[in-house]
């Protein structure tokens, strides 16, 4: 047996091999400008987070329990001129929420040291948690 093999009309037809060309380069552009776009965007992503938007962070740095309240010492670092609040709460000892307050803080300095008082209910308070903060 041989095999036969079908001549069709020179330039009628064009060859499998032309089409699957096409569609592969047609891929691989729209593959080059997906990936370019997505990497620009976790660019303009990452820019903004680490220096877009106001700095505005705190920490605890010491807290002490009472029967109806806790006194909570904070250390708050923002930009100059920036204003904004920090969410504490407190729990008792099994876990349960006893207080919850926001502290607000418009100094213009840059760095602020305060003791801020957070009062409790329903429970003595044996915890003093930095829920966050943010700026306005």
């Amino acid at each position: 047996m041989s095999a036969v093999q079908q001549q069709l009309p020179e330039g009628r037809y064009s060859s499998p091999r032309s089409a699957d060309a096409r569609a592969d380069r047609k891929l691989r552009v729209a593959a080059i400008v997906l990936g370019t776009l997505f990497a620009a965007m976790m660019v303009w992503f990452g820019w903004y987070y680490i220096a877009g938007g106001a700095k505005f962070s705190g920490e605890v740095i010491a807290f002490k329990t009472y029967d109806d309240n806790v006194k909570v010492h904070l250390e708050i670092r923002k930009d100059s001129g920036t204003s904004g609040y920090c969410t504490i709460r407190s729990q008792d000892a099994v876990g349960s929420e006893v207080g919850r307050a926001d502290f607000r803080f418009d100094q213009k300095q840059d760095r602020i040291d305060k003791v801020v008082t957070l009062r409790t209910s329903g429970g003595r308070g044996t915890t003093a948690e930095l829920l966050g903060c943010h700026a306005d």
